[in-house]
């Protein structure tokens, strides 16, 4: 890995925290990315996009912790058994699948509008959802959850031989009572368990962004921060 190439961009104004710069570093194309090598950056704070990967490395900022837990540890807190009893007794189910099987895009498109009209994924866009689904060096997987038979849920996970990687959850907007995006989370860390996953990566945890604040309720946790993993709860 020290013989990788990598890239910064330009700072732009941050997706997440109002008058802060984003600056990401990325691995510079036609070099060969494979799920190994993918998860040992994972392990050093990489994301995916499409095909590429990233890391943020903002000059004044370091807000940006990714998140892993591992699915043997986790312990819903008692909202969370509360929304994963309610599925059960709502004939919520989830099946981990390939996403070639079908057209996902009005799903996609209903979430965005409801979700992130004021956000820089709109209007919503076929090509952004097929770079999520689509990547040549590494399998991607999505997970469905069905509401009564109904397609409600779809969490779209990058695959490697030690972990899962939630890419993108979106849902029904008015199935939102069931809070489907911490239900996709659930069902996730279930599957990674029964995969026999070492973990479960969230993505980023930003405690300054109501959005993605989230993550740190899913405990135990590991956050990376200042180039080493740390636990918390």
């Amino acid at each position: 890995m020290s013989e990788l190439r990598f890239g910064l961009t330009a700072a732009t104004p941050c997706s997440y925290i109002a008058e802060q710069q984003e600056q990401l570093v990325f691995l510079l194309p036609d070099q060969p990315l494979n799920a190994k090598l993918y998860q040992q950056l994972m392990q050093l704070n990489f994301r995916r996009s499409a095909e590429q990967v990233y890391t943020p490395y903002c000059q004044t900022c370091r807000a940006c912790q990714s998140v892993r837990i591992a699915p043997e540890n986790f312990r819903p807190n008692a909202r969370q058994r509360r929304i994963w009893n309610r599925a059960h007794r709502n004939n919520w189910h989830a099946l981990l699948t390939s996403p070639e099987k079908r057209d996902y895009f009005q799903l996609f498109s209903d979430y965005i509008c409801h979700k992130h009209a004021d956000g820089s994924m709109f209007p919503p866009d076929r090509q952004q959802l097929d770079a999520m689904l689509s990547c040549s060096w590494l399998n991607v997987r999505v997970l469905e959850l069905y509401y009564q038979q109904q397609l409600a849920a779809v969490c779209v996970v990058d695959e490697t031989e030690q972990a899962f990687s939630a890419v993108y959850t979106f849902y029904s907007p008015e199935l939102s009572r069931f809070s489907p995006g911490t239900l996709a989370i659930l069902f996730l860390l279930e599957s990674a368990a029964q995969h026999e996953k070492n973990w479960l990566y969230l993505g980023y945890q930003i405690a300054q962004c109501n959005k993605m604040a989230y993550k740190a309720d899913f405990l135990p946790q590991q956050r990376f921060i200042d180039g080493n993993w740390h636990s918390f709860g």
